[in-house]
């Protein structure tokens, strides 16, 4: 009784709307953090550590355009591509396009209001350490809210779903054409800088979302199994082992979802099942290792 009476105070303190907005606030703070270190460490050290970012970083120094616009220019375009080649994947949730909407273009106009800020630092491994936390903080917390900052997340989307690459893979690939480009623009030595911010930037990620580590399993319970288990299935594209479960309070049968994931696919499952399942139990930890399809081999 008692749990049911937490179960309900807990439901009116916070509403759909409620959620919605912390959702959207998450995003915003978010962008803005990725922005400020961008112009506070990897933009004035000419680290160009992939993404949309590190393009701009790269515009900078081949034909002196303004960063926030040259974000703006690939980001708008790339965000209707996605709407129109994607098709369900991002606009089969209009909240989660909206909040993508919101971040590709608020975190171009942070970049434009601080492009006037001194440099925090001038020491490029410095720069590419900070830089590196702070981006990975900023996008941490913009994919906590089941949302993204648009940009070559789109892209490799749009890669995945026509090359059949995976979404790790075409992410890959697209900075490391970026750092491929940085080493000839800038020099070899800045690239390997931008490499080490990007690597930061993902492990702080990781950190942020659910703790450090390629691969996490996850258990999940809830009332409506079969409807999460087919959305593993088909929309995250991982196979689900079904665990028998008994519940301690309930006294009935409760079969345990058994699923592991890469790091870039956590995001997508926690808003599978959200969406299944508001109150669904899940447990998301490292797996230090995996074997077999999917993931590395002997």
């Amino acid at each position: 009784m008692m749990k049911k009476l937490k179960r309900r105070e807990t439901a009116k303190l916070t509403t759909p709307f409620q959620r919605t907005l912390f959702e959207f606030a998450h995003v915003l703070v978010g962008s803005a953090i990725v922005a400020v270190a961008f112009n506070l460490f990897l933009l004035p050290n000419q680290i160009a550590s992939g993404g949309v970012a590190g393009i701009s970083t790269l515009f900078v120094e081949l034909f002196g355009f303004e960063p926030a616009f040259t974000q703006w220019a690939f980001n708008i375009p790339l965000f209707i591509a996605g709407v129109v080649l994607l098709g369900g994947s991002l606009t089969g949730s209009l909240l989660y396009g909206a909040k993508t909407l919101a971040g590709t273009l608020f975190l171009p106009y942070v970049v434009f209001l601080t492009r006037h800020w001194e440099p925090a630092t001038q020491d490029p491994l410095l720069a590419s350490i900070m830089g590196g936390v702070g981006v990975g903080l900023g996008l941490g917390i913009v994919f906590r809210s089941y949302s993204s900052t648009g940009g070559t997340d789109l892209a490799a989307q749009i890669i995945t779903k026509y090359t059949g690459i995976t979404l790790g893979g075409s992410i890959f690939i697209i900075d490391g054409l970026v750092v491929t480009s940085s080493a000839v623009v800038f020099g070899f030595e800045f690239a390997l800088y931008a490499l080490l911010a990007l690597f930061i930037t993902g492990k702080t990620i990781d950190v942020v979302q659910v703790g450090a580590g390629y691969s996490k399993m996850v258990l999940i319970i809830s009332e409506y199994e079969e409807e999460v288990k087919q959305g593993l299935l088909t929309q995250v594209d991982r196979g689900v082992t079904k665990l028998a479960g008994y519940g301690g309070y309930t006294n009935h049968d409760r079969p345990v979802l058994l699923c592991v994931v890469g790091r870039n696919e956590v995001t997508k499952l926690k808003q599978l099942v959200k969406t299944i399942d508001a109150q669904a139990f899940v447990i998301v930890t490292d797996a230090s290792e995996v074997l077999g399809e999917g993931f590395k081999r002997k």
